[in-house]
């Protein structure tokens, strides 16, 4: 069925309403519902808040009552045929009276994947599907890449001097973004499931990785992708798990002293995965599918350079953020990737912003299919 340009007005205005679950619905998507009367009156609005809660389809009706009655209902996601946490909502939609329902996109889960769909169709629901299907994507792309990939969505961050460097000299550590800056990063940790490190940013940086300074409504998961678990069980990272989860991956030990090395992690508090493949890509596709297996669907790649490389090398980037920076690290500090690498003409969808006296740059690797 085809849609008309009222169609794209109520469907910007339901996903206006899905943004109001940003960093809060995760594992669930975010979505938002508008029901339409006959005149174009907006009856009902609804958008999901968080995971277990009443989905966006069922807050709307709630909303609109009687009103939904020969309605038309605006969807960013297809509405659920299946018990999870809460029940189906596309006999909801049948039950409310929807007239005609308009979808902004599928929902890839392959508990759904069409039958909900397929449910209002044969219920005699007019479906029309795909407005505002890019911007719509582009909210749920942690989602989607779930449940597409297997692997949660990566954005790989990096702050760089004016040389390009992340550090200084023999590694020494250098405070590169400014105030403002360092509120927007903080501000982007509140929102995600999970953020990342290699093993020898715990050992050159000893960070804490929380998010200071915004509101966080869940627990912030981090994740220390470790090949050869050298993290120590003293890290101050061990000291932040009332922030979240502490996650170390690493390959399978092969000695002993592995084996221990391991326990002492577990007896700290943190959760160790163990995969097989001890070979760099393999490593990180492994570690990311465990990753997502454990409810992760956004991962925020903060360092260091050989983490990047690695992840740059196995394609599993889907998000680029570089804060550029005046500090000056020097002819000796450490370079972080090849400048042959990563062009911003190579990415989509850039947008720039200015931080105080950094500048941002922002773009995707590929579109979240």
């Amino acid at each position: 069925m085809a849609s008309t340009s009222s169609d794209t007005i109520h469907m910007a205005r339901a996903l206006a309403l899905a943004e109001r679950g940003r960093g809060l619905t995760s594992p669930n998507p975010m979505v938002g519902a508008v029901v339409v009367d006959d005149e174009g009156v907006v009856v009902g609005r609804g958008s999901h808040r968080a995971a277990g809660e009443p989905h966006a389809e069922i807050l709307a009706f709630a909303d609109a009552g009687s009103r939904s009655q020969g309605a038309t209902l605006y969807c960013t996601l297809e509405p659920c045929f299946h018990v999870g946490r809460t029940g189906p909502c596309a006999p909801e939609v049948v039950r409310a009276g929807i007239r005609r329902a308009v979808v902004a996109i599928e929902d890839p889960n392959p508990l759904v994947a069409g039958r909900g769909l397929a449910y209002l169709r044969h219920h005699d629901v007019a479906v029309a599907v795909g407005v505002l299907r890019e911007a719509a994507e582009r909210l749920n792309a942690p989602f989607l890449t779930v449940m597409r990939r297997q692997r949660p969505f990566v954005t790989m961050k990096v702050a760089l001097s004016r040389e390009n460097c992340v550090a200084g000299a023999g590694g020494h550590r250098l405070a590169l973004t400014g105030p403002s800056a360092d509120r927007y990063i903080h501000r982007e940790r509140a929102e995600l499931d999970a953020i990342g490190v290699g093993s020898g940013t715990i050992l050159a940086d000893d960070p804490l990785l929380t998010a200071r300074g915004a509101y966080r409504a869940r627990p912030l998961t981090r994740v220390v992708f470790d090949r050869r678990l050298r993290t120590p069980p003293t890290a101050r990272l061990m000291s932040s798990l009332g922030d979240g989860p502490i996650i170390v991956v690493a390959s399978e030990p092969r000695v002993e002293d592995g084996r221990r090395r391991a326990e002492q992690l577990r007896q700290a508090g943190v959760r160790v995965e163990l995969v097989g493949s001890d070979d760099a890509d393999r490593f990180l596709h492994e570690s990311l599918s465990v990753l997502a297996q454990l409810g992760i669907h956004s991962l925020m790649l903060e360092g260091g350079p050989r983490l990047h490389h690695a992840a740059w090398t196995a394609g599993v980037v889907d998000r680029v953020q570089m804060f550029m920076t005046p500090t000056v690290a020097g002819s000796a500090g450490v370079p972080w990737l090849d400048s042959s690498r990563i062009e911003v003409d190579d990415l989509t969808d850039v947008r720039t912003l200015r931080l105080g006296s950094d500048l941002m740059i922002e773009g995707y690797v590929h579109r979240p299919r």
